[in-house]
């Protein structure tokens, strides 16, 4: 613990200070949710079910209930989504070395190792400590939590963009096409 945080001391004593278009970071901020909230669930056991639907017993006796997958059930996603900004502390701004481009990159990675892209970029020393991050992820989450525990309850493709550029409207297409081939160049 102590070597991560003089790690994180060191990241921000060598960071360089610049701000950025406001949207394109939500848009970031949008993406890198999805992408805490995909982890959280798929951290669940597959074999874990909850019961859901209604405990009224009808005219015949029965009730209307079933179960499903508790990594994607309402229950689980509503679970997540009350803690899932809390995240947003693990990452930082950066703009790529090699073009500038503005990211939000986590410091450390879920397996616990330092983010390989760290050499790649210039972190951006924020004097919030990089709070508005989880600030951003909260206005997302909280203004579009239905639209977020229906895809990812439906086990959508492409939440990311289904979510941060159709629902949400945060990122435009245009914005996605240019990271991918960014990211392309970056490989």
């Amino acid at each position: 613990m102590a070597q991560m945080r003089f790690l994180l001391i060191v990241v921000f004593a060598l960071a360089c200070s610049a701000s950025h278009d406001p949207h394109i970071l939500r848009c970031l901020v949008c993406q890198k949710l999805v992408e805490e909230i995909e982890f959280e669930v798929q951290k669940v056991d597959p074999r874990k079910k909850v019961d859901v639907g209604s405990y009224r017993i009808d005219a015949n006796g029965n009730q209307d209930q079933r179960a499903v997958p508790y990594a994607r059930s309402e229950l689980h996603l509503t679970e997540v989504l009350e803690t899932i900004c809390n995240k947003m502390d693990d990452y930082v701004r950066a703009t790529y070395k090699s073009s500038g481009e503005l990211t939000v990159l986590k410091l450390i990675t879920n397996d616990g190792k330092l983010n390989e892209d760290m050499g790649k970029v210039d972190v951006i020393q924020d004097s919030d400590l990089n709070r508005s991050l989880k600030f951003y992820c909260e206005g997302i989450v909280e203004e579009n939590e239905e639209a977020i525990v229906r895809l990812f309850s439906q086990k959508e493709d492409d939440i990311d963009i289904k979510l941060c550029t159709e629902s949400a409207k945060l990122c435009s297409i245009t914005l996605e096409k240019e990271q991918e081939l960014s990211e392309n160049d970056e490989l």
